[in-house]
């Protein structure tokens, strides 16, 4: 799903993208020539790896998201909340595939490793 960056209005637009499952919710708000707000939360059922054994599993996701969006290049800086859209389309389908690729990447425990994770077994 892509938004002209250009059609982003002042006051905020609701949208929604669902794919696989997993779905992006939220509004979309000019703030600057060059700067959208994205404000949304992404949830639904996402399939993981255990860290620990290896076991897949499923966890319902519920995560808030607060992205700056613009449609020129911006300087480096320590904001990792903002994404560049050169191309003038803001691309909803994209932000919720990286969203969830960065999401994969943080340490995930099945319930089973989450409830013995404290524990330590030792054999004498």
């Amino acid at each position: 799903m892509k938004i002209a960056f250009a059609k982003v209005g002042r006051s905020p637009g609701e949208f929604r993208y669902s794919q696989s499952g997993m779905s992006l919710m939220g509004t979309l708000q000019k703030e600057g020539h060059h700067l959208a707000i994205l404000e949304g939360v992404i949830s639904g059922v996402l399939k993981l790896h255990c860290d620990r054994c290896g076991t897949e599993f499923e966890e319902a996701l519920s995560l808030p998201l607060e992205l700056r969006l613009t449609d020129r290049p911006e300087k480096v800086s320590d904001n990792l909340d903002t994404i560049e859209f050169l191309d003038g389309e803001i691309d909803i389908a994209e932000i919720l595939e990286s969203e969830l690729a960065s999401y994969r990447l943080a340490y995930h425990y099945c319930p089973k490793c989450a409830e013995s994770e404290g524990e330590i077994d030792i054999e004498y």
